[in-house]
């Protein structure tokens, strides 16, 4: 019987040896892909904008900023949550498309908008709360469902504002007061409830009456323009003449004073005058006679005009004429 020679090959060491490749291959990619596991197990990373919420088989543990941290794997789990990040929440419409041409959809929100005014009068009222998360384990631990509870504190709280207003007062001149009335409550039932979220501003969209009722609105809205215009008008015409009126009437007054002033004074210097004439003629009747009459002929004659003066005698005073008009004209004509 023939014996293998000793230089001739195994066919069996060669199998084991390829089984014994594929098993330290196979070992070594589990290895790694256990290596992998446990790195993605046990690293996380925070973005700037959010939070992370550590928690120990459901329990807090701790909280932390942005960046790359460390947790035990599958004893410990996080939570995201973004702090810094402006939330908010929509009713009455939903924005479909946040584009250059944004789309909205109203159908199906109805029930949101409608509510009842003080006045016993419907407005579609639409408004967005925006708010930010500044407590992460108020936001996790103390409320179920956080938003779901901020939008149903929100439609109570706009609901309540409203139906304290009249339809004219939501529809015109109560918006920014309601706004912020809205944001106050919403702000105090969150802190009650201990949610962790802060009220950034409660805006109002679009505030209609309901469709069927839209003309008579319209119609109201625009008496009401018409009544502002001619009130403006009327204060604008007030404005014109009433300063002007008192003016005059100052004018007036003033003018009535100088002129009482002025009759007072030359009253009194008439009086003062006659006075100190009174005490002279007592001194001396006859002088103080013959001097006013001289001062009254110097104040007179000089207002007569042409004067002729002859004797008794006198018996023609033509030459004496004709002699004047000669002087008058040569005068005149030099």
């Amino acid at each position: 019987m023939a014996t293998p020679s000793s230089g001739s090959q195994n066919p069996l060491g060669g199998f084991t040896k390829a089984i014994q490749n594929l098993m330290s291959n196979l070992r070594n990619a589990f290895l790694t892909f256990l290596v992998i596991v446990l790195g993605l197990l046990t690293f996380y990373t925070v973005e700037p904008e959010e939070a992370g919420v550590v928690m120990r088989f459901g329990e807090y543990v701790r909280t932390t900023d942005s960046g790359l941290h460390l947790k035990i794997p599958l004893i410990e789990t996080v939570e995201i949550v973004p702090v810094e990040r402006q939330l908010k929440q929509e009713f009455g419409y939903r924005t479909m498309r946040a584009d250059v041409e944004t789309a909205y959809r109203k159908a199906g929100y109805e029930d949101e908008s409608l509510m009842l005014t003080g006045d016993l009068n419907l407005a579609d009222v639409e408004w967005v709360v925006q708010y930010r998360i500044h407590d992460p384990y108020l936001f996790l631990f103390k409320v179920r469902n956080p938003e779901q509870t901020l939008r149903d504190m929100a439609e109570s709280a706009m609901r309540q504002v409203v139906g304290d207003r009249t339809v004219n007062e939501v529809l015109t001149v109560g918006r920014a007061e309601i706004s912020l009335r809205v944001q106050e409550l919403l702000q105090s039932l969150a802190n009650e409830y201990e949610t962790g979220i802060r009220i950034e501003q409660v805006v109002l969209q679009d505030i209609n009456p309901p469709d069927p009722v839209k003309p008579s609105f319209n119609q109201v809205n625009e008496a009401q323009q018409q009544r502002e215009t001619l009130v403006n008008q009327a204060l604008a015409e007030y404005n014109r003449i009433i300063p002007r009126a008192r003016g005059e009437a100052l004018q007036t007054i003033q003018q009535a004073e100088g002129y009482a002033i002025d009759r007072v004074n030359r009253a009194e210097g008439e009086v003062s005058a006659f006075n100190q004439l009174y005490q002279e003629y007592v001194k001396a009747p006859e002088v103080t006679k013959r001097r006013i009459y001289y001062e009254t002929m110097q104040e007179i004659l000089p207002k007569i005009g042409n004067k002729i003066v002859t004797d008794e005698n006198g018996s023609s005073v033509l030459p004496l004429l004709q002699m004047q008009m000669q002087q008058k004209k040569e005068e005149t004509n030099p």
